[in-house]
């Protein structure tokens, strides 16, 4: 098939693909991250105590994001919550 004849008035703007941004950096990633590299720092059998009153979102959506996180870096990490701490340890693979 070749180009359209009749076109359309388009409704969106448009760029090149070379400049569209290619990285996804999340409102979780400092969080994240932070969480990441002291979880990489843990012996066995500890776990982070994390304020909840420190986290920039709810503990549902940095748990989701951490664990998204994990995944895709091929770790094993296990989270539990109360009212006040959000907890994060390495789980054996």
């Amino acid at each position: 098939m070749g180009p359209r004849t009749n076109k359309v008035p388009m409704h969106f703007k448009h760029m090149p693909q070379v400049d569209v941004p290619q990285g996804r950096n999340g409102k979780h990633k400092p969080i994240v991250t932070q969480i990441l590299s002291d979880l990489d720092q843990l012996d066995a059998g500890v776990a982070l105590k994390i304020p909840l009153a420190g986290l920039t979102d709810t503990k549902e959506n940095v748990r989701s994001a951490l664990n998204r996180a994990a995944r895709k870096s091929g770790l094993h990490v296990a989270t539990a919550s109360d009212g006040q701490f959000l907890y994060v340890w390495n789980e054996a693979p």
